[in-house]
């Protein structure tokens, strides 16, 4: 009782002497007592008792310690139970509550000891203290603490993993190298692959024969389809066939050999109109099939036949043509038609007495009217090629995903699997078709881009600007981030998005390197943003030169002032929506790093520290549960700060200024000439990419313009080491589109382009008419972006382009073409962040990633893009309906 007396008045004393904020039990600001006669004035005056233990004073000013717990409840009990913890725990300033009580009672029995509660005898008047932790303390808490310590590694995604427990406690030196010239650059040491060898294949095949064996076995039998079908099948040469068309008769065709199937592909060229301004003549060439009972000795347009002897077997078909003042001037136009036969004809003309088909064809204009025609009698069949075109694309996917070969190596099997299967259905393509189907302009403008990134890189440019960055952001993560998508989405809006790859990736590798971050999903973000930013203008991305040099497209009020105003809106949207959900999927910020910060260790190992001494206090009585809600109240405040921490993601003050330090006196610009040099060349080739987007102005082509540009650099650069140059190039990026290009053609030969189309136009005729626009934006955009994530862009946005003209075309239907422009100049961009192979950019920083020491798979790519993809859609679609069925902006 004498004990609770003396606290009682300690408690008074406290009250009325105490400097700090005495209004709250819970936040007090520790004073020292007065030194009284029960003795400890060493240990409460002015410190300078005991040198060697005595906590070390903190320069700066006033420091409020919390106390979870308020001295009224401190108990006698509690108080017992308190000198059972670890030292570290009863010295904690959240336990000062307890440590006063304490000190009170050593002062009134006369036991002080000057180590039971540094937290109280190291403070002055004039603020609270922090100190070091004396030897003993730190003997006794590796005894306690350490009885377990996790051992934390970095996988391939950079992401950290517990593989295990041991008894004792063992630093592992980490690198601290700073070498931004190289592929090894920050405080880290880039990932190991054990499992992926120098070709990009996995190991595992090795260690699981049956695997290894089972994929040589399919592949071996791939190889003998490809191989048969292109034994057994030629080639198909398709010549034309010259004819002349007289006025007021009909010019009779005869087919040398039977149709092999119910269709006949008809190609026409000669001065004809495209189907846009076929409202504006009223001339025309009509072009129909005819089965005879009797055979013809010659292709004679004079010999008459009675009406019995011919049948007609297609309906016919109507062609615009010029008008024939024109036919000298006029460009060539090429109509193509496919003629359906009905069964019972077919089997008809293939009975032993039956007929021969011939093509007919009349004008009505009073002049003769040259026109040149290919006739193929064994198409593709359309409603079989769609299901092989399926199968040519889930082979290949099969093949990306599970990482069976090398993507390069998978596209050049699924293209030659395609042409094989297009030799199947005698319709194989002649090398000089395939070689037409590789689009040149884009492989030229990787291949100059390529080479003007590898001379950029030796002035040290890239260097310099990853420390600049580094510096306007202060060693902040999110900063980093944001301020490098933000970057890439401006230089995207006016530069192909490859280009903006080939810049932005360099520089991303160097940055997460130095802050020691996994540069994989920073490399995939800025990709995601590379393809949003090239959404904005016409000359940001393929789709959009496909869209706006459509001459109805231009001619019905499109420019580039009204493209770039109504789809920066909804850029701006995409793009913030997209940084809020990098900052939801990566809100542990752990996820991108390569190693966790020490500081965020010491936290973790704080926290299961307290939380193993509040378990061992058994909840059996009031005074235990004090100490222990006391511990678990520490508990949660640690936790507070980890999970702040950990959502900060900043670098240390002082590591940030050292390193920041150290860059800036390693990595300046290392050659001012040769940079002048490719910045002069640069802005060269920048003006050439505006100046094709004026009609007036166009001679270059983007592949053209890049291509000149390098060549110039080459020349005022004065390079004799051409090896050197060309060795970064990545050639098998280059051999992955040509091959994607290939696959691509050959996929819509089959019919799978115009199925897709077709399936949308039928959708969209299918509801009222209320709601006939808001259905054709949705469709268009849905349509268009699924399909692109899965199937490259350009062919996709050429088929959409002609079913969104087709649309507005038809005045019974009503929809005005701007906003399906809109939603179809959306659909394709947005949607190549779908998959890795959705748009050029992606294959791209995929190839640099690798040549850096970084991989990441389809998988890899997929998780985080297709989710972005779909809520970037999404998003859009509200914007565009709001915009233009709500408001009716256009």
């Amino acid at each position: 009782m004498n004990y609770l007396n003396n606290l009682n008045v300690f408690k008074r004393r406290r009250n009325t002497s105490s400097t700090g904020d005495s209004s709250s039990s819970a936040v007090s600001s520790p004073v020292t007592p007065a030194t009284d006669a029960a003795g400890c004035s060493g240990a409460a005056g002015n410190g300078s008792g005991t040198p060697q233990k005595r906590r070390k004073k903190s320069k700066k000013g006033r420091k409020r310690t919390i106390s979870v717990v308020p001295i009224s409840e401190v108990t006698e009990a509690s108080l017992e139970l308190w000198r059972t913890l670890p030292p570290k725990i009863r010295h904690d300033p959240s336990m000062v509550s307890f440590q006063q009580v304490e000190l009170e009672h050593a002062r009134l029995h006369g036991d002080c000891h000057e180590d039971s509660f540094p937290e109280i005898q190291g403070l002055e008047e004039d603020g609270a203290e922090e100190d070091d932790d004396d030897e003993e303390e730190e003997e006794e808490e590796e005894e306690y603490e350490n009885e377990f310590i996790t051992i934390n590694v970095t996988n391939e995604e950079g992401q950290n993993k517990e593989i295990g427990h041991v008894k004792e406690k063992k630093e592992i030196p980490k690198p601290h190298v700073h070498h931004l010239a190289g592929h090894y650059i920050g405080n880290i040491t880039p990932p190991k692959h054990d499992d992926i060898n120098d070709t990009g294949q996995s190991s595992l095949d090795e260690d699981h024969p049956f695997r290894k064996y089972s994929k040589i076995i399919c592949l071996f039998i791939t190889w003998l389809l490809i191989m048969s079908f292109m034994v057994v099948k030629d080639e198909k040469l398709v010549e034309p066939k010259h004819l002349s068309i007289s006025p007021g008769k009909t010019k009779a065709y005869i087919l040398p050999h039977l149709p092999q199937s119910t269709r006949i592909k008809v190609t026409l060229e000669g001065t004809f109109l495209s189907e846009p301004y076929s409202n504006i003549t009223e001339h025309y060439l009509e072009v129909y099939l005819q089965m005879l009972s009797s055979t013809l000795e010659a292709n004679d347009t004079e010999r008459l036949f009675p009406v019995s002897s011919a049948k007609n077997i297609s309906e016919s078909w109507f062609i615009p043509i010029v008008h024939p003042y024109l036919f000298d001037s006029a460009p060539i136009v090429k109509e193509q038609r496919l003629f359906d036969i009905i069964d019972s004809n077919y089997e008809q003309l293939h009975q032993p007495n039956g007929g021969l088909v011939r093509l007919m064809i009349r004008s009505n204009i009073q002049s003769s009217m040259p026109v040149a025609i290919r006739y193929d009698q064994s198409p593709v069949n359309r409603d079989v090629g769609v299901i092989y075109a399926a199968f040519v694309l889930i082979f290949l996917y099969v093949l990306i995903i599970w990482e069976i070969v090398h993507r390069t190596f998978a596209a050049v099997i699924a293209s030659t699997l395609a042409i094989s299967i297009l030799a199947a259905l005698n319709d194989r393509p002649t090398m000089e078709d395939i070689i037409g189907w590789i689009d040149v302009e884009t492989i030229l403008l990787l291949f100059s881009m390529m080479i003007l990134v590898a001379i950029l890189a030796e002035t040290g440019i890239f260097d310099f600007l990853s420390v600049y960055i580094y510096k306007i952001t202060n060693g902040k993560i999110w900063s980093l981030i944001h301020c490098l998508c933000l970057c890439t989405v401006l230089i995207s809006s006016f530069l192909d998005n490859v280009t903006t790859v080939l810049l932005m990736a360099p520089i991303t590798i160097r940055l997460c390197e130095v802050m020691d971050m996994n540069p994989v999903p920073i490399l995939m973000a800025i990709t995601v943003h590379a393809n949003i930013g090239g959404t904005t203008t016409p000359v940001g991305d393929p789709p959009n030169i496909i869209i706006t040099s459509n001459q109805y497209i231009l001619k019905h009020g499109v420019t580039f002032l009204t493209f770039t105003a109504h789809m920066l809106v909804g850029v701006i949207i995409v793009v913030i929506t997209t940084n809020i959900h990098l900052r939801i999927i990566y809100k542990n910020i752990n996820h991108l790093r390569m190693h966790e910060p020490k500081e965020l260790k010491e936290l973790r190992r704080n926290i299961k520290v307290w939380e193993r001494a509040a378990g061992k206090i058994p909840p059996y009585s009031k005074d235990a549960n004090i100490v222990r809600e006391t511990l678990m109240k520490k508990v949660k405040l640690l936790r507070h700060q980890y999970k702040k921490k950990m959502t900060k993601g900043t670098v240390p003050e002082d590591i940030y200024r050292s390193t920041l330090e150290e860059l800036q006196r390693e990595h300046p610009i290392k050659n001012r000439p040769l940079l002048i040099k490719s910045g002069v060349v640069c802005v060269f080739i920048v003006s050439l990419f505006f100046l094709e987007s004026i009609p007036e102005l166009r001679r270059l082509s983007s592949g053209w313009a890049a291509l000149l540009g390098v060549v110039l650099l080459l020349i005022i650069s004065d390079k004799n080491d051409m090896d050197a140059v060309l060795s970064r190039v990545e050639w098998p990026t280059l051999l992955f589109f040509a091959a994607m290009f290939t696959l691509m053609e050959a996929v819509e030969r089959m019919g799978l382009i115009d199925w897709i189309g077709h399936a949308t136009e039928t959708i969209i005729l299918s509801v009222s008419e209320d709601l006939r626009l808001a259905v054709a934006i949705i469709i268009i955009l849905w349509i268009s972006a699924l399909t692109s994530a899965f199937v490259d862009s350009i062919p996709v946005t050429a088929m959409m382009v002609k079913i969104v003209v087709a649309l507005s075309e038809k005045a019974y239907l009503g929809l005005p073409l701007q906003p399906m422009v809109w939603a179809l100049a959306f659909g394709p961009c947005l949607g190549g962040n779908g998959t890795l192979v959705g748009a050029s950019a992606n294959v791209i920083c995929a190839g640099i990633a690798e040549q850096h020491g970084y991989r990441f798979s389809f998988m890899d790519y997929f998780k985080l893009g297709f989710p972005i993809m779909l809520v970037s859609v999404f998003v859009t679609t509200g914007y565009l309906i709001m915009a233009h069925v709500v408001f009716a902006w256009h």
